[in-house]
């Protein structure tokens, strides 16, 4: 209450200063205009004021301009200033020439420009003179505290700017910016924010010898790996801590701040160049439709539903069957897009006449299926779950989707489904089958979009490394030559969003996923960036390669061409669909029998035989010797 009664105070002062100006405006066309014939044409200039009083305050009122907070203004509101102030001269304009026509008021013309002039330089000033009395007051009353940290910042673009903003605006942080590093020549000894740019990415090491420094950030969301990596390894010789804004991928839909700001992760270090989305392709097919994702719950399900999010569609489903899991996806999308019509729906996508009654309700037209079991070992010794998880949830969602015309589908694949020597990437090359004959038999648009390892997803590689580096060691991998396509998550939701935009029906889209990394030098950087070395800190232990893997994968079976589609961080391989067996349904029922009836070897046995080049029929061992 004490609150909303200040609000009104300081909305009623701007009020009188506007009529004053506005007076003062007025006045002021008319003196520059007439000189010395001022005085004969004051009684015009009083009937002018009148209409100036009667039209600007409440065109201004209407354009918002008493609802603002000024101490905050910025080019924003700058724009809203200018189209208020000219909105109401064109108004005081029109009444006057009409009045001019009709011989009641004579006003000289070149009067009305004038004061439109004055009103805009008079109103835009006097609003922006209240931010700098805010700031000027704000750094008078918020003196630097003394332990404040010198921060040199990596980037003079946009990012770095309104990081370096922040600080200045916030003491309380504690963080003082001394300087920039940036590559744009055209910066180089120029002042941002009165900041000064003191060097290039490569002047790093001498900047942090000749600068006291006790932080770097890292404020360039582009950025890729290679110099995230540089800026690490740097600081981390010269002792120096480092932080860093997230990707550009991490921060769609989201703000640039210091708030932002983390310690540096493996992500970055495989950080890639950023790519561009074709907008309009993507926002045809999301924005304003009925989506559902299933295993909404997950790391790659939670970050299609916070991209698709973005697209303004006219309703999100979330379906999962952890309750945990949807709730947490919940709270976070409500907090990030509070206007966004949202579902949750707890589900098993091996319950198929309830996903039929949830389809026709909702009617959703754009399908996005994650739900899936991914670990490898733990199908190894759960063949049964496997097949009723990724086989039958996979033709029960098809067989929904259909009843409900839903119009694209996407399957989210692996690369572990390509000569598949483990029960995951079997029953996941099962899926693709089930989803690309779907798409042949009923002309849908269903696709499949096959990519490697994400990073950081739960259960994968990077999370249980870290868990291990936190124990104090060791880290164990299987083999010194085990190589994975790695990606991050944002990164690859957002190459599917585009290939399911791009998909006619039987596609079968990869992602660009870049040079395969070794797990060796992906847990060594890990234990660096835990200001750590390897084999002194963190002993590094190899355990033996297991039972259905293999120390590299592949995205395509070698004989099909790979095309190149209107996106270059996305492939299709071309006749996909002759590997599909004409008698799939009885396959798939069969492998529903068996798991039904725990029937293991005939399982495997019957994978074998589908899937070309699949090597799975191995019994696997009673122990895992590690979880990677």
């Amino acid at each position: 209450m004490k609150m909303n009664s200040r609000f009104k105070f300081r909305s009623l002062y701007v009020i009188l200063v506007d009529i004053l100006l506005t007076v003062i405006a007025v006045l002021g066309a008319f003196a520059l205009r007439l000189d010395t014939l001022f005085r004969l044409y004051l009684p015009i200039a009083y009937w002018m004021i009148v209409i100036c009083l009667l039209v600007k305050p409440v065109t201004y009122f209407l354009f918002g301009l008493y609802r603002r907070l000024w101490a905050y203004a910025s080019m924003s509101e700058l724009k809203i200033i200018s189209l208020s102030v000219t909105v109401a001269s064109v108004v005081v304009t029109a009444i006057i020439l009409v009045l001019d026509v009709s011989n009641l008021l004579n006003v000289p013309r070149l009067i009305l420009p004038i004061d439109w002039l004055l009103s805009l330089v008079l109103i835009g000033g006097f609003r922006f003179s209240l931010r700098l009395i805010a700031e000027a007051r704000n750094a008078s009353t918020k003196p630097l505290p003394g332990n404040a940290r010198r921060v040199l910042v990596i980037g003079a673009g946009s990012a770095g700017a309104l990081v370096v903003r922040e600080m200045q605006r916030n003491p309380q942080l504690g963080l003082h910016p001394v300087g920039y590093l940036d590559d744009d020549s055209a910066k180089q000894r120029h002042q941002i924010h009165g900041i000064p740019v003191v060097g290039e990415l490569a002047d790093l090491a001498r900047t942090l010898n000749r600068r006291r420094v006790d932080e770097v950030i890292i404020a360039i969301p582009s950025a890729s790996g290679k110099v995230v990596r540089n800026v690490a390894d740097i600081c981390r010789l010269k002792g120096v801590p480092f932080r860093t804004m997230p990707g550009l991928y991490e921060l769609i839909g989201g703000k640039v701040s210091v708030n932002r700001l983390r310690e540096v992760d493996i992500t970055d270090l495989l950080r890639r160049e950023p790519t561009q989305i074709q907008n309009e392709l993507i926002g045809a097919v999301l924005t304003g439709k009925r989506v559902l994702v299933t295993g909404a719950g997950g790391s790659i399900g939670l970050e299609v539903c916070r991209q698709i999010a973005r697209w303004g569609p006219q309703m999100l489903i979330l379906l999962g069957h952890g309750e945990n899991s949807i709730f947490e996806a919940m709270l976070e999308l409500r907090e990030d897009f509070p206007s966004l019509p949202l579902q949750p729906v707890i589900s098993d996508v091996r319950d198929l006449p309830r996903l039929e009654s949830i389809l026709k309700s909702y009617r959703p037209q754009m399908v996005f299926h994650t739900a899936a079991h991914k670990h490898v070992p733990l199908m190894e010794t759960n063949v049964e779950d496997a097949i009723s998880n990724n086989v039958i949830g996979t033709r029960n969602i098809c067989q929904a989707a259909c009843v409900a015309d839903t119009e694209r589908l996407v399957l989210i694949s692996t690369d572990k489904a390509v000569r598949p020597a483990n029960v995951m990437g079997a029953t996941k090359r099962i899926a693709e089958m089930i989803v690309l004959e779907t798409a042949h038999r009923t002309g849908r648009a269903f696709s499949v979009v096959r990519f490697g390892n994400v990073l950081g997803s739960r259960g994968s590689v990077v999370p249980l490394f870290k868990r291990q580096i936190a124990h104090g060691g060791p880290i164990t991998i299987t083999h010194p030559d085990m190589k994975r396509y790695f990606m991050t998550i944002p990164e690859a939701v957002h190459l599917v969003l585009q290939a399911s935009a791009m998909g006619q029906g039987g596609e079968v889209f990869l992602l660009n996923m870049g040079q395969p990394v070794r797990i060796l030098d992906l847990a060594e950087d890990l234990i660096r960036l835990s200001g750590l070395e390897p084999g002194k800190d963190i002993e590094i232990v190899f355990t033996g390669v297991r039972q259905g893997e293999k120390l590299s994968e592949d995205l395509w079976e070698e004989g099909f061409e790979v095309l190149k589609t209107s996106h270059p961080d996305i492939f299709r391989v071309q006749a996909e669909e002759s590997n599909i067996p004409p008698d799939l349904s009885g396959i798939v029922e069969e492998l529903n029998h068996l798991s039904r009836q725990s029937e293991t070897s005939a399982i495997l046995s019957l994978l074998d035989e589908v899937i070309p080049d699949g090597s799975v029929r191995v019994i696997p061992p009673p122990e895992l010797n590690s979880l990677i």
